[in-house]
C-alpha cells in the first residue's frame, strides 16, 4: 500500500490524498488487495481526513456509495447525474443492433443494487421489482413514454436508498470481507455505467448532427 500511496501523491491535492489513503485501506480490509493477508475491523483506520480527524471506514463506505450515485464526486458525473435530463426517446436509442441503451443500463444498475442488498439481507432470489435478472429489454412494446422511463428511474432511486439502509444496518453487526467487497463493487459499477451513459449520450448527439 505504501508503494501505491507514493505513486499517487504527486497527482492529487492534499485535500484528496488522505481520502484516497483511506479508500486503499478499506479495500485492503475487504480482501481486494491481494498482497495483504491481514483482516481488520472495517471501523479501524490509521488515516485522517484533511482536517486531521480520524476516518471512520463505515462512514467512508456509505460516502462512496452516495458519491458514485448522487453526491458531488471528484471523478466527475455520477450515475444519477448521467441520466438527468435524458428523455424516453434518448434513453431508448441504441448505438447499433443488439447494443444496450441508456434505459437498459439504468435498470441493470438498479438490479445489481438489489442483488447486493439481497445478499446482505440473505433474502430469497427473485424478489426484484421486475421479472428477470441483470439486463431487461427496454422499452417494452407500446411503452416508449416519459411516464414509463420516469418510473424505472424511480426504481433505481429506491434500490439505492434501500441498499444504503441495509448497509448501514449491517455495519452495526460487522460486515464480512466478502460482502464488503461486493458493496465496494456497487460503487465501481455505478461509476463505470455513469461513464457508459455519458458516452451513449455523446454518440447520440454526434450522430444526430450528421
Amino acid at each position: 500500500m505504501q508503494e501505491v500511496a507514493g505513486y499517487i501523491a504527486p497527482y492529487l491535492p492534499a485535500s484528496h490524498f488522505q481520502l484516497v489513503l483511506s479508500v486503499i485501506s478499506l479495500f485492503r480490509d475487504s480482501g481486494m488487495c491481494p498482497s495483504s493477508n491481514r483482516r481488520r475491523s472495517p471501523r479501524s483506520s490509521n488515516f485522517r481526513d484533511a482536517q486531521g480527524a480520524p476516518v471512520n471506514q463505515d462512514q467512508l463506505l456509505l460516502r462512496l456509495l452516495d458519491e458514485a450515485y448522487e453526491k458531488s464526486a471528484w471523478h466527475g458525473p455520477n450515475l444519477r447525474q448521467s441520466v438527468r435530463g435524458v428523455s424516453a426517446k434518448q434513453a431508448a436509442w441504441r448505438p447499433g443492433p443488439g447494443r444496450h441503451n441508456i434505459w437498459e443500463v439504468t435498470l441493470h444498475a438498479a438490479y445489481w443494487k438489489y442483488a447486493v442488498r439481497r445478499r446482505i439481507e440473505r433474502g430469497k432470489r427473485g424478489a426484484f421489482a421486475l421479472k428477470g435478472s441483470n439486463f431487461f429489454p427496454r422499452p417494452e412494446p407500446g411503452k416508449l413514454t416519459e411516464a414509463a422511463w420516469r418510473a424505472e428511474r424511480d426504481l433505481l432511486e429506491r434500490e439505492h436508498r434501500a441498499l444504503c439502509v441495509t448497509v448501514r444496518n449491517a455495519q452495526r453487526k460487522g460486515l464480512p470481507a466478502k460482502l464488503l467487497r461486493q458493496i465496494c463493487g456497487v460503487c465501481f459499477h455505478d461509476i463505470y455505467h455513469a461513464g457508459q451513459i455519458r458516452l451513449l449520450r455523446r454518440l447520440q448527439e454526434e450522430r444526430g448532427k450528421k
